[in-house]
């Protein structure tokens, strides 16, 4: 059986410095992906939609290695993009207003018509409210600039002020949705122990 291990292969895009930000490449990638608007934290569509990416991934994942291909891989971790209409007016403290893209990566051996199969697979044994707004999409995010936090997500408004003061320091603008990846597992993980890697596109300032 071939094994694939993503985290390794995409070492840059899954550990981050702690202390200093860093400047990524980031390359084109394939997510599956759902869109939505509100506070993560009381939306009842955001966690609808994590559900329902996280069976359709696991059930991706169980038909490669099931499959003629006997591929097996772990699941990467959640993923999200954060907005609002206007960034300038972009807040942690107005979650309310923000718009979402949930997504998690997905290995370059699948494809639209295995996700599919896969979707008629969970639609057949599950119930999932959100399963029919996933979208498969490439997503090229190019460069950017990152840094890990550490602890609970409403503690995040420093590591981003730090982020922020980074890029502007270095000569770049902010160009792009902000961009958290969430590395550690929060039904396994206490709060205060959580990692998230803390991204976002840049661009250099006109001078």
């Amino acid at each position: 059986m071939k094994k694939l291990d993503l985290k390794k292969e995409y070492r840059a895009l899954f550990h981050a410095p702690l202390k200093s930000p860093e400047l990524i490449i980031v390359p084109e990638l394939i997510y599956l992906m759902i869109d939505g608007q509100g506070d993560p934290n009381t939306a009842a569509s955001y966690h609808e939609a994590i559900e329902a990416l996280y069976s359709m991934s696991y059930t991706l994942k169980f038909m490669l290695k099931k499959g003629k291909a006997s591929i097996d891989y772990g699941v990467p971790p959640l993923e999200g993009l954060w907005w609002t209409t206007s960034m300038a007016d972009f807040s942690v403290e107005r979650k309310d207003s923000w718009l979402w893209t949930a997504m998690i990566m997905q290995p370059s051996v699948i494809t639209e018509d295995l996700v599919k199969k896969a979707m008629d697979q969970v639609a057949a044994k599950k119930s999932l409210p959100a399963l029919t707004q996933i979208r498969f999409s490439s997503f090229a995010e190019g460069q950017a600039a990152q840094i890990m936090h550490i602890g609970p997500y409403a503690t995040e408004a420093p590591t981003i002020r730090k982020l922020h003061q980074f890029i502007e320091a270095n000569g770049y603008c902010r160009s792009g949705k902000h961009h958290e990846i969430y590395v550690s597992d929060p039904r396994r993980c206490s709060p205060e122990k959580m990692k998230t890697i803390i991204r976002q596109p840049v661009s250099l300032r006109d001078v």
